[in-house]
């Protein structure tokens, strides 16, 4: 045996299906913990006591075999908590895989969970600080389905992207099929026979989306309105900034170069001044790239 693998299930769901996964992957003996379907409705926390028990019983029992780690959904969101408690495993993980994992917050979670109640405003959290902090020291592969050009039916595409990992949006792969797809298994294969830390380029595109993303209270959204809204800036390299609102009263911006979207975030009816103020401060931020009309 060269390495541990543990493969972690997310929400509404059970071990079974990564263990198939890991089956694909060619590992027979993965850990992949039961944490039940009924409790994954609950809260996170008790989910992340549990896996991390198994890990430490790992940890004792071959403390010497390096780690990969395949997540899916609310599985990565577990090992990130993990990883950024116990910052001494680092050394230790080859590789970190994430198969569709809202990193930036689950949009569907706080629809389903409004009054911080259950599992769904622990899923809507947004954990792209530590997931990005954990990618600059761990080898990291963030793998997005993409079946209506924005999401997997479940996890917006841009909820899994985060800096310094290698982000992966494979089309018509619907959320649970991102544990058994061939594509997905391939990648994941490619990633393990050269794992890397991927470096980001601080060009003007990713200097906009990191300061939209910073805005706050804003959400991670979907690509599907970005055709209807309206133009508010365009600057340099053929880079344009769109907002609208939808008729529940949410404002959405959205970054885009021509007819392809790059970035899409909205914000409830409570923060539109947030995001007002924000996007106010944009000639001031970013005034040297912006075109006159």
């Amino acid at each position: 045996m060269k390495f541990l693998l543990f493969a972690q299930h997310g929400w509404a769901d059970d071990h079974r299906g990564m263990v198939r996964c890991s089956r694909l992957l060619g590992v027979e003996n993965a850990i992949a913990p039961n944490l039940g379907w009924w409790q994954t409705w609950r809260r996170i926390a008790p989910l992340i006591k549990q896996v991390e028990e198994v890990a430490q019983s790992q940890l004792k029992a071959y403390p010497r075999l390096p780690w990969r780690i395949v997540g899916h959904s609310m599985g990565g969101l577990i090992w990130l908590e993990l990883l950024h408690r116990y910052p001494e495993w680092h050394d230790r993980v080859e590789s970190l895989v994430l198969l569709g994992s809202p990193v930036g917050g689950a949009e569907l979670g706080r629809m389903l969970d409004p009054l911080n109640l259950a599992i769904g405003s622990d899923l809507a959290v947004n954990r792209r600080p530590i997931a990005e902090a954990i990618a600059q020291k761990i080898p990291t592969l963030s793998i997005a389905g993409d079946i209506d050009g924005g999401s997997d039916g479940v996890v917006t595409v841009g909820s899994t992207q985060f800096n310094y990992a290698q982000c992966q949006n494979l089309p018509n792969i619907f959320h649970p099929d991102l544990r058994f797809d061939a594509r997905v298994i391939t990648a994941i294969h490619n990633f393990w026979s050269a794992p890397f830390i991927s470096q980001i380029d601080r060009d003007l595109q990713q200097q906009l989306i990191d300061y939209l993303r910073s805005i706050p209270s804003i959400i991670d959204g979907h690509y599907r309105d970005f055709d209807r809204a309206k133009v508010v800036y365009q600057f340099n390299q053929d880079l344009i900034l769109k907002q609208w609102r939808n008729p529940l009263g949410f404002s959405h911006v959205y970054l885009g170069k021509q007819n392809q979207c790059l970035f899409a975030g909205y914000v409830s009816w409570l923060d539109r001044q947030k995001l007002a103020r924000s996007i106010g401060q944009i000639p001031h931020k970013f005034g040297d790239y912006l075109l006159k009309n």
